[in-house]
């Protein structure tokens, strides 16, 4: 008699399973599935960390863009014209004309007229001086109204250092010899809100920043300080610019 092989019969299970014994497979690892959820995170916040900058830089510029188009634009619709950014190319234009206007003898003497009833306005007044303070700061044309120089003066106390802009100078007379002082704005809060501290001007550190550059390290928190600050009357003998954190 022919033997009979024996027939050998595999379980659906195992089947589908590749013949694998599903009692014999690994399960997923604990601490795996933990990675996976660090490195999923990680690579979420990374991810927001980089556009968080792109969407307020785009949100505040096109906010800007229908800020100013907002001027014209009415202007334009009642012409029968609607396409965008017109309004905004208008604004531009007309902001360069006023200037161009404001520097002839003419324009001048009408915006100092214009002034005179505006400082004579009880709480517009004192918000037109603030505005025109700072934009006087940043002005390519410095006058007696601007920010002189960025100052580094030691406030609160020894040992401590806070940024400010001198705005003018004093004399103060004294029985022995007379002493020069600096008028240096300290600002508290931001560019509206400040101390004002008479220094003398042998303590006060002038760095090599501009008076634009010192705007963006207070205004942005000092984010954007640079790494060395040098200053510019304090040289070594070998005319080198010796770095804040050396000045005692």
């Amino acid at each position: 008699m022919a033997e009979e092989k024996e027939s050998t019969s595999i379980p659906l299970s195992l089947a589908e399973n590749g013949g694998e014994d599903p009692t014999k497979s690994t399960p997923s690892s604990p601490n795996n599935s933990s990675t996976r959820k660090i490195w999923v995170s990680k690579k979420f916040m990374t991810g927001c960390v980089v556009l968080f900058p792109v969407a307020v830089t785009f949100f505040v510029t096109w906010w800007f863009i229908q800020f100013v188009d907002g001027f014209f634009s009415p202007v334009y619709a009642q012409l029968g014209i609607d396409i965008f950014g017109l309004g905004f190319i208008t604004s531009l234009l007309f902001v360069f004309f006023v200037g161009v206007f404001v520097s002839s003898w003419i324009g001048s003497t009408l915006f100092s007229l214009g002034e005179w009833f505006i400082k004579r306005m009880p709480f517009i007044r004192h918000l037109y001086s603030a505005s025109k303070q700072i934009s006087a700061a940043i002005s390519p044309d410095q006058n007696t109204t601007a920010f002189k120089e960025v100052a580094i003066i030691r406030h609160p106390r020894v040992g401590e250092y806070a940024f400010g802009f001198i705005t003018s100078s004093v004399t103060l007379q004294g029985d022995n010899e007379d002493e020069e002082l600096c008028s240096v704005f300290v600002p508290t809060n931001h560019l509206y809100i400040g101390d004002i501290l008479l220094v003398n001007s042998k303590e006060i550190i002038r760095p090599n920043l501009s008076i634009r550059e010192g705007i963006e390290i207070i205004v942005s928190g000092g984010m954007t300080m640079p790494q060395t600050i040098s200053a510019l009357e304090m040289v070594t003998r070998q005319n080198d610019r010796i770095p804040l954190n050396r000045i005692a």
